[in-house]
């Protein structure tokens, strides 16, 4: 027979753990997912904003950031289009990256939320104003599959590449130590 997780390890209890902190960028609570690339980030950010009502999700994939970038080029963007707005109260407006067509969408609004979503890698440096952190890794060899999968294998070396910038990135800041809650991406959480 299956064991029962507790409850305190589902999406709907990290939701109201998370509805419980303070705000940290105006009136909402950034919640940086973090973690390398591949290890399950947009797929826990989705079955957490979908338990979250209404939460914005804004990823480092809604900028443009070429492989052979530093792994934080989009936090400048992401500041200037919705952090600060957010963080002054105000509505965000943003344009994500389509990264097919190679250009930006039409504008978006973000009015000011409970719990905004920030998932990519480095969304929990530093120097983010996140009211939690949370860090989503697997096994190198699993990650590297499911971006070959989600990008191509004519992305391969480009993603092997990123991905020992991306770990360089991690060691300097200490990203995963800061973490609030450390979560294996073979496993997410369960639903209910």
């Amino acid at each position: 027979m299956p064991s029962v997780p507790p409850p305190s390890r589902t999406y709907p209890a990290l939701a109201a753990r998370l509805l419980a902190l303070p705000a940290s960028c105006g009136p909402a609570r950034l919640v940086a997912i973090d973690g390398p690339s591949g290890a399950g980030k947009s797929t826990f950010a989705d079955h957490l904003a979908a338990v979250l009502v209404g939460a914005p999700v804004v990823r480092s994939d809604d900028f443009r950031v070429p492989w052979d970038a530093d792994p934080l080029t989009w936090w400048e963007p992401l500041r200037r289009a919705v952090l600060d707005p957010l963080c002054a109260g105000r509505p965000a407006v943003l344009r994500r990256y389509d990264w097919h067509r190679d250009r930006y969408g039409p504008p978006e609004e973000i009015p000011p939320p409970p719990v905004l979503i920030v998932e990519g890698v480095g969304s929990a440096w530093a120097g983010s104003p996140a009211a939690y952190r949370i860090w989503i890794d697997a096994p190198l060899e699993l990650r590297r599959a499911r971006a070959i999968d989600r990008d191509g294998l004519e992305y391969a070396d480009a993603w092997d590449r990123w991905s020992a910038r991306e770990a360089a990135f991690f060691a300097e800041d200490r990203t995963r130590a800061r973490a609030d809650l450390l979560v294996d991406g073979t496993a997410p959480l369960p639903t209910r």
